[in-house]
């Protein structure tokens, strides 16, 4: 055996390189090959395991991008949604930010001056001006109050009464004062399912409110049984008085899901599920 000129086992390129091993008779083998052999098929399962890892690694970033695109948005408007400014659309999602409390004839009110508020606002006023309370004369000129900004509810007053015309109630099955005939019930209701603000600048705002609606008359010897709607209620809002006020308003119809394979409820159990179960105050 040899050693290295500089006293060591390799030269300055690194360990291993230059460097004489003994050789020993044949039959007793050499112990560096069965090292060689032994660090190769170490090797071999190695790569197999870094393999598969890297492939479990791809597989679990496709699924986290396929389910859940919208997460940064809806936690706080991060990325792109964020960079937009208040006009890009972000999902609804709970916040934890309570329901107002105020009242202005039975109507929620006192919405904040923010995103939220104006989302806020237009859900609870899809609500009211959905409701079978639209079709009787006295309360809906105080939900138009309470909803429209003074200059547009002095406006709309006129022009609605006419649309709710008795021979318009009386397709609903009502008669001339917005009621039903004895032994039935008349069931309006809208139930938002989420809002989208369209732009947002100082005192103005335009907010979707995507909803499905209940409409139509639940009892024996109805000719109009309740159907389900889908439709997306747009509202331009305004800051005035403390509070989010309508300007205008318009709808159309959609989206709709495809109908479901639950069989309809009979009369008496719309009308049943109608007098147990109240509406909500929304809030984001």
């Amino acid at each position: 055996m040899s050693i290295g000129e500089d006293g060591g086992y390799g030269d300055d390129r690194g360990p291993g390189t230059g460097q004489t091993r003994i050789r020993l008779p044949d039959g007793e083998g050499d112990p560096y090959s069965a090292a060689r052999r032994s660090r190769t098929g170490l090797s071999s399962r190695n790569l197999v395991t870094i393999v598969g890892v890297v492939v479990l690694l791809i597989a679990a970033i496709a699924f986290a991008n396929r389910g859940g695109s919208g997460d940064s948005e809806t936690a706080g408007g991060s990325g792109d949604s964020a960079n937009k400014g208040p006009a890009a659309a972000r999902p609804t999602a709970p916040t934890g930010t309570k329901p107002v409390t105020g009242k202005n004839g039975g109507i929620a009110s006192g919405f904040a001056r923010t995103q939220q508020g104006a989302e806020s606002a237009a859900a609870n006023y899809a609500v009211v001006l959905g409701s079978e309370r639209m079709f009787k004369t006295d309360s809906r000129h105080q939900i138009v109050d309470a909803v429209y900004a003074p200059e547009a509810a002095a406006k709309l007053k006129g022009p609605q009464d006419k649309a709710y015309s008795t021979a318009f109630l009386s397709k609903l099955g009502l008669d001339a004062a917005g009621n039903a005939p004895k032994g039935q019930m008349f069931i309006s209701r809208t139930i938002p399912v989420g809002t989208k603000v369209q732009k947002l600048s100082g005192d103005t705002a335009m907010v979707d409110v995507w909803y499905t609606g209940l409409i139509g008359m639940a009892g024996g010897g109805s000719t109009d049984p309740v159907r389900t709607t889908w439709k997306t209620w747009t509202f331009d809002l305004t800051w005035t008085g403390g509070d989010w006020k309508v300007v205008s308003d318009s709808q159309k119809d959609g989206p709709a899901p495809i109908a479901g394979d639950v069989p309809a409820s009979t009369a008496d159990e719309m009308s049943k599920a109608v007098e147990q179960f109240g509406g909500f105050t929304y809030a984001r």
